[in-house]
């Protein structure tokens, strides 16, 4: 009998263990969105979205890099970023851009692993047409 709660005590210590690692393992996995303020203080991976700049973008070939410059529509704010990789399709016909990185102090700008680029989509003046067709038959 003593034997047997011994191995439930051994098992629950176990069990408890395994999910306080596997909480604090998925913590360090999250890449929460800030602002562009809250990025230049956080020393993790983070995520920001914001607007193009126009005409803020260059991409150099030969290091397959890209820096452009992204607007937060919220308190106006402005934010560098230097992503490393090709161009993604469509980049300058943006709607809005997120990127996924790290602040970088010494550069004073966002270092992006990934970028999510969101584009107008192709079928947005369709759906537009068809919504005031119906509303002028009804």
């Amino acid at each position: 009998m003593k034997k047997q709660r011994v191995l439930y005590a051994f098992g629950t210590l176990l069990l408890v263990g395994f999910a306080g690692f596997a909480v604090s393992s998925f913590k360090q996995t999250l890449t929460p969105y800030v602002s562009f303020a809250e990025a230049r203080r956080i020393d993790r991976n983070l995520q920001v979205a914001g607007g193009l700049v126009a005409g803020s973008s260059q991409y150099r070939d030969a290091e397959e890099s890209l820096l452009f410059t992204l607007h937060e529509p919220d308190s106006g704010d402005t934010l560098r970023v230097r992503y490393q990789g090709l161009k993604p399709a469509n980049f300058e016909e943006a709607v809005s851009i997120v990127a996924i990185g790290r602040w970088d102090g010494g550069a004073g700008e966002l270092a992006a692993d990934k970028l999510l680029v969101k584009c107008p989509s192709k079928y947005q003046g369709v759906e537009e047409a068809e919504v005031k067709e119906y509303s002028a038959s009804t």
